[in-house]
């Protein structure tokens, strides 16, 4: 149930992104090979963000090595067909890990408000949280390939907010991408753009120690 109380703070749960505001991506190994192949830093990840690629990904249509064979499909017409399974393949395996400054800060901001992910994601979601040791770190999770849809629709921050069981007007939604911040915004959420932990600090400052 969705509650709307009247509070003296400005929010009253915390709506997070995972990947580059609590996981971040090692791609120096990617890089290497871009490099070796011809291509410009980056090509690989230009690819496989791709909406005709990404998206199905995101919303469970598609598996992780399906994903990976239409990136190598895209890449062959710029590099060989073994250079391209290369990237994909490294691609699809950048090591990740998370912002220990970050999670200190989300878990602080837990002990006082629902704390909830709300990540464009994969199936594997579940087991990369496991792995970096942060299955329990909100309480509840948003995936877009679970819940089959992916931000910036409307609706995945209204599954988000009821999960939190807090109006919409009463959350805080953290993303990196600001197209994302402004779809929350646009519903009624407080949003900060995040591009640095100063960003969240400084929202969350009246719940973290000092």
């Amino acid at each position: 149930m969705t509650t709307s109380k009247t509070s003296s703070r400005p929010f009253d749960a915390v709506l997070c992104d995972l990947d580059n505001v609590i996981r971040f991506f090692d791609t120096t190994e990617l890089a290497r090979l871009e490099r070796a192949a011809g291509l410009t830093e980056g090509t690989t990840a230009k690819v496989a963000f791709s909406p005709e690629i990404d998206m199905p990904l995101l919303l469970g249509a598609i598996t992780k090595q399906q994903w990976v064979e239409s990136i190598v499909l895209r890449l062959a017409g710029e590099v060989s067909e073994a250079q391209a399974r290369e990237l994909g393949t490294a691609f699809a395996k950048t090591p990740f890990w998370a912002d220990d400054v970050v999670v200190d800060m989300l878990l602080q901001a837990r002990r006082h408000m629902p704390l909830v992910l709300v990540t464009n994601a994969t199936v594997e979601l579940e087991d990369e949280l496991a792995g970096l040791g942060l299955a329990d770190l909100a309480d509840h999770v948003v995936s877009s390939a679970r819940v089959g849809v992916a931000k910036p629709d409307r609706k995945i921050y209204e599954i988000a907010a009821e999960r939190a069981g807090v109006a919409m007007e009463r959350c805080l939604f953290v993303d990196d991408l600001p197209e994302n911040v402004e779809a929350a915004v646009r519903l009624g959420m407080t949003g900060v753009h995040y591009r640095e932990p100063a960003d969240l600090r400084g929202t969350l400052g009246f719940l973290l120690d000092s």
